[in-house]
């Protein structure tokens, strides 16, 4: 039968063998992990226990994430696998998993909070300043621009816009940190959350220690024991 998910053939927690009084059952039958790699989608359908479905997801590179303080959820493009506490190799290997850390295009939410705060985020917000600035050079082509009342430019205006500092940074670069919460070997989705506020301050702590770790760790070759 393969991969079984039975505790018969366990020892006890003293260190002593389980009397096996049964062989294996049907039920208690397992499968090969998804293994589930960033790239093109493709899903495919598993027949579980009483004709249940599965939706095993091979490859995937689009979900949706939501902005928990926002309230909102937006379609955002997987761009790269960049922590899981588990293992790194499966940072290695691009593997999405429940829990682990990804980067997500920013496009979607930057243009949600522009039109919900009348406010500009990131390069645009600095590239806007010096033109203020300038003399009048030749006017470019004017882009069409919706306009807004004056009531609605007031509600616009008692709207709270406050944006975690290292969000905004983020925003910047045009990527975003998102935790996966979905299983993709189980629903066949990459759905999740942006990071924000202590939890994202936590695993940019994570992240730049694996990277000074390794940095700092010269590499040897199997062999130098060996000959040495």
């Amino acid at each position: 039968m393969g991969i079984s998910r039975d505790s018969r053939h366990k020892r006890r927690g003293t260190g002593g063998r389980m009397p096996i009084h049964k062989k294996k059952r049907k039920y208690e039958m397992a499968r090969q992990p998804s293994q589930t790699k960033l790239g093109a989608k493709s899903v495919k359908l598993v027949r579980g226990r009483g004709g249940n479905m599965k939706y095993r997801a091979l490859r995937l590179d689009i979900g949706n994430f939501c902005w928990p303080s926002e309230n909102i959820a937006k379609k955002a493009k997987i761009v790269d696998v960049v922590y899981n506490a588990s293992n790194n190799e499966l940072v290695r290997t691009k593997t999405i998993v429940k829990n682990c850390i990804v980067q997500i295009d920013s496009a979607p939410f930057r243009t949600w909070f522009i039109k919900r705060y009348n406010k500009k985020l990131g390069k645009a917000a600095k590239e806007e300043a010096p033109q203020a600035e300038a003399p009048k050079a030749e006017a470019p082509k004017e882009e069409k621009v919706q306009k807004k009342s004056r009531h609605l430019l007031k509600e616009i205006a008692k709207r709270n816009s406050f944006l975690d500092p290292n969000l905004e940074e983020q925003f910047n670069s045009g990527r975003l940190f998102a935790c996966i919460s979905s299983r993709p070997g189980q629903v066949g989705r990459a759905d999740g959350y942006v990071l924000e506020g202590k939890e994202l301050e936590f695993y940019m702590k994570k992240m730049e220690k694996k990277k000074k770790a390794q940095t700092n760790t010269p590499f040897t070759s199997p062999l130098h024991d060996y000959y040495n």
